[in-house]
């Protein structure tokens, strides 16, 4: 084994001459990541003597590597689960330093399509990507999508590794068919810089020297190869800095603390506050050991202004146009986005479903209203969907409750980029990257009336409220509904019903059951509910809404005490012997496999501010019902 002795700098940090290169490691199961990187990082002197020991004495189960060689692949491990499958699952980072001094972190992502999600963020990243290929097994599905994970996740320069040429005699013509298939892939993604190099990482050959095995191959190295490598352009970004704190100190200290995500930043430099549009000029720049007389990106920094702001944690500092004719530097708030996703939720994305939208420091409600298209990841074609299943590559367009200013994702990535968190489970559902700010956010203003709710709840004397009742179908809800109603027009009260059949044979008459319809028909109906809760009236809604997501945010739309949920809990048994309008039996038959307690589940509302006996007395459920509402 040829060790290659690195040459260090004084200081290898993101502001060196020879700057952090940032590497991703993809392709498919068993194309030999993990060995690949393994023998990188130990022909560099990057992996301590005991952990070599360590790869000389272990074995997995079928390895046929003899005790005392290096089994490359232990190298970059870091759960043992992986060890006992022979599969790569978490990111497993390292770092090495190449010959001439350059200091190399390496993302050895995982190959299952099930860690599509691990990927993506060990892509997010990253400035380079080697891609495998096994040359025996050829490009496979999870080959493509690697590729596109990249492309996507703003990965410019992408290696093909096309490894293991050891197993097919070293053949020129397989090579080169492999390479083609991956470069005109990339070639439709937009990736113009890809270089494909053959190597066997068991071997050796092409990893960190040249091979005498493949003659007609006339290129670099892998080693040399990411030793020579530079940025193919210089970012252009202008200066970013999402806040994450704020700090108050003696003397009337007051910093604004964050990470530089583009550009960089002076004593003097104007800036904005992109969402208030607020100008003032850089006065310190801070960090952990003093001032500074620049700041980078990628910095942790604080820096004080020459006057008081209004700027709060998630704000957006930006540099300010430079001239009155200039237009904006900085991205403009908007509540409207296309984006491209990585959807790595093990529930379908449904259209019409909120999920917190992760921006940096700040997470706010967001909907996905509309999905675009999917991708195949395999030719490359823009597929129509209304869905999009796990691990699937889709565009799609969201609405945010407040408007964010976000950049978008080509050109920078931090504040172009987010995540979509499940609001139930917490659970990360998918990576986003913002491809334009639709113009209908920027271009749709608001009109302010005078006559407003107030005024039009004062003319009728009551206080408006929506009254959301949930529960199974056959559960009573309408009856309920109409009864109360009924109660409520005696007492002079202004009401209306918004019941689930009945908005489904004109507003959301396009919409069936599965779940993403369920999510996009609760939508429409809150916001219809919204609309006549500004008209001043009491609106009674009376829809299964069976998911206890959808519910959630259909509450966030009302401000405090607007809402009211009404849970009619009523035994599934005495549902079915109801079956008022037949769809137990339909369901029962086969007929309607999307039923909401046979074929879809009903999640029990946990904050129910009324919970009604389904089974018990009518004019029980509506005393009690009319009294939560007259009583102000």
């Amino acid at each position: 084994m040829t060790t290659i002795a690195p040459q260090r700098s004084a200081r290898t940090d993101s502001f060196d001459l020879v700057p952090v290169l940032r590497l991703v490691t993809c392709g498919s199961v068993d194309d030999g990541k993990s060995t690949l990187i393994g023998r990188l990082l130990t022909e560099t002197g990057s992996i301590p003597e005991d952990q070599l020991e360590y790869a000389r004495r272990t074995r997995r189960g079928g390895s046929t590597i003899p005790i005392g060689d290096i089994d490359y692949s232990l190298l970059t491990d870091g759960l043992e689960a992986e060890r006992e499958q022979g599969i790569t699952i978490d990111v497993a980072y390292r770092h090495m330093y190449l010959p001439n001094g350059r200091r190399v972190i390496i993302a050895d992502a995982p190959g299952h399509e099930q860690y599509t999600r691990n990927m993506a963020v060990a892509a997010s990243n990253a400035e380079v990507a080697v891609l495998l290929i096994d040359a025996a097994r050829g490009v496979r599905p999870q080959t493509f999508r690697h590729l596109t994970v990249c492309a996507l996740m703003g990965v410019k320069s992408v290696i093909v590794a096309v490894n293991k040429m050891d197993l097919v005699g070293y053949e020129h013509a397989t090579f080169e068919e492999l390479s083609g298939q991956l470069k005109a892939a990339a070639a439709r993604l937009g990736l113009d810089e890809v270089l494909a190099i053959p190597v066997s990482a068991v071997a050796g050959d092409n990893v960190t020297s040249d091979t005498t095995h493949m003659p007609w191959y006339h290129g670099a190295s892998l080693l040399k190869t990411l030793q020579e490598w530079a940025p193919p352009q210089v970012d252009q970004t202008p200066f970013r800095l999402p806040v994450q704190y704020i700090i108050r100190a003696e003397g009337n200290f007051r910093g604004y603390a964050g990470t530089i995500s583009a550009g960089s930043v002076r004593p003097g430099d104007e800036v904005v506050v992109a969402g208030s549009g607020v100008v003032a000029k850089v006065d310190r720049i801070v960090d952990f050991h003093g001032d500074l007389s620049v700041g980078f990106t990628g910095q942790a920094i604080t820096i004080t202004l020459d006057r008081e702001v209004d700027i709060t944690r998630g704000d957006l500092l930006a540099a300010a146009a430079s001239s009155p004719t200039e237009t904006t530097s900085w991205p403009q708030p908007a509540d409207r986005f296309s984006a491209d996703i990585v959807w790595t939720g093990e529930e379908p994305l449904m259209h019409g479903r909120s999920y917190w939208l992760v921006n940096g420091p700040r997470s706010v409600p967001a909907t996905v209203t509309v999905v675009r298209h999917r991708r195949d990841v395999v030719s490359g074609q823009e597929l129509a969907a209304r869905v999009l299943d796990m691990n699937d590559i889709g565009r799609v367009e969201i609405a945010t409750d407040v408007p964010l200013s976000m950049d978008p994702y080509a050109e920078c990535r931090d504040t172009g980029g987010f995540l979509l968190v499940d609001r139930v489970t917490a659970d990360t559902v998918a990576a986003g990257m913002v491809t334009h700010v639709l113009r209908r956010s920027l271009n749709v203003v608001p009109h302010t009336y005078e006559v407003n709710r107030d005024a039009r709840a004062l003319l009728k004397q009551q206080h408006p409220r929506v009254i959301w009742l949930t529960g199974l179908p056959g559960s009573g809800k309408s009856t309920i509904a109409d009864a109360t109603e009924r109660r409520l027009h005696a007492m002079g009260m202004h009401t209306f019903v918004l019941d689930g059949d009945n908005v489904r044979t004109g507003l959301n008459k396009d919409l069936g059951f599965t779940p993403e319809d369920r999510a996009e028909n609760v939508r429409r109906v809150a916001e219809a509910a919204r609309l006549m809760l500004e008209a001043g009236l009491v609106v009674l809604v009376a829809l299964v809404s069976p998911f206890i997501s959808d519910r959630r945010a259909a509450r966030e739309i009302f401000t405090e005490g607007e809402f009211i949920e009404v849970f009619v809990d009523t035994p599934v048994e005495l549902c079915v012997e109801r079956d008022p309008k037949g769809l137990y039996a339909k369901a029962a038959a086969g007929a309607l496999p999307n039923m909401t307690g046979v074929g879809q589940g009903y999640e029990v509302p946990e904050h129910a501010e009324l919970i009604l006996d389904g089974a018990g007395d009518l004019v029980a459920n509506v005393e009690l019902l009319v009294a939560l509402i007259a009583g102000e």
